[in-house]
């Protein structure tokens, strides 16, 4: 093996070893009854197991029939856990994990015992390989629907918290393997397993910065410790405030907090500790709780607003974000709404 094969070597299959280490970490640091962890730990492991075959196999193309079906079989895992460790984070829903992995498991299983791989290779790699990799972009595309609401936090321009950030890597991590794998044939079969190194230590750094307290990396807003606020700024600044609605401010589709303090007058950080400790809310919250009251009386004066058109004359800049800030403040539809005042 020359030089820079055995460098290629080395970086290729120190993702993979490296990947089995922080499984093992994620599965021993798990609580109990909460099987987050769990989700991350056997997501790391099988997208490990499909990495160190990809890494052998390129270079000993020679490598047991058994080892490469092993690594491929792996590989109908990975979207699963993915799905089920962002599912985890959802306080309203419960990941059943046994109709994300049994089926595939018991499916896989049938396969390798009756056509195996040493025997049915052009099977494998013509259906059932594909057929795998289909499935893996399909999980991609249903765990979107748990980044929705980091989605819609870049939309309104809101700051991402720790743990935003966390799951994002995650989910566009595994997504660039996939990819990765998936245009092989165009590139190199090596790609897939550099590119998992690669994210793996970048995850990694996240997860350091994530636990550390002494970095200001991606850390939240901070808590305005022994910074307690007079009574005559509570005042004035309560005051001011009034100002937004009388002048309708918020009416501007950017408007944000350093455009209110400016506006104002006041101190942005004053400002933003006001509202996050005293009205015990975020500032574009705020701002949404002004927009909706906007849009509550425009339903009360006029009946030919369309929803999209409500919207954007209440300050929102899109339909969907009016129609979900609307529901959530008012636990109504902008239609049942106003159905409801016109009894």
């Amino acid at each position: 093996m020359t030089e820079s094969n055995q460098l290629l070597f080395f970086f290729s299959a120190l993702g993979a070893f490296n990947g089995f280490l922080l499984s093992l970490y994620f599965a021993i640091n798990a609580k109990k009854k909460i099987f987050t962890n769990y989700f991350l730990s056997l997501l790391l492991l099988v997208l490990s197991i499909r990495i160190i075959k990809s890494v052998f196999f390129y270079f000993n193309p020679h490598l047991s029939n058994i080892f490469i079906q092993v690594g491929l079989s792996a590989c109908v895992l990975i979207g699963p856990f993915l799905f089920l460790y962002l599912k985890s984070y959802r306080k309203d829903e419960k990941p059943n994990w046994t109709k994300h992995v049994i089926p595939y498991l018991t499916v896989i299983t049938f396969l390798g015992i009756f056509y195996p791989y040493v025997e049915h290779r052009e099977v494998w790699s013509r259906w059932i390989v594909k057929a795998i990799y289909c499935q893996w972009l399909l999980y991609i595309i249903f765990s979107l629907k748990y980044l929705q609401p980091i989605i819609q936090k870049f939309k309104e321009k809101e700051s991402l918290k720790k743990i935003d950030v966390w799951l994002l890597s995650v989910y566009l991590g595994v997504t660039s393997i996939w990819l990765a794998y998936t245009t092989a044939p165009y590139t190199s079969y090596i790609v897939g397993a550099l590119s998992f190194t690669f994210i793996l230590y970048l995850i990694v750094l996240l997860l350091i910065f994530r636990n550390s307290t002494e970095s200001t990396f991606f850390q939240e807003k901070e808590k305005y410790k022994n910074k307690e606020m007079d009574a005559e700024t509570l005042n004035l600044i309560d005051q001011k405030l009034s100002i937004i609605v009388k002048k309708e401010l918020f009416l501007n589709p950017n408007f944000s907090l350093e455009e209110a303090a400016k506006e104002l007058k006041v101190a942005k950080h004053i400002l933003s500790q006001y509202v996050n400790e005293i009205l015990g809310k975020s500032f574009s919250n705020l701002i949404k709780e002004y927009r909706i009251e906007k849009a509550k009386k425009l339903l009360e004066t006029e009946k030919n607003y369309t929803i999209e058109s409500l919207g954007y004359d209440s300050g929102f800049n899109s339909k969907s974000t009016f129609f979900t800030a609307f529901k959530k403040i008012t636990g109504l539809t902008p239609a049942e709404y106003q159905k409801s005042r016109s009894r």
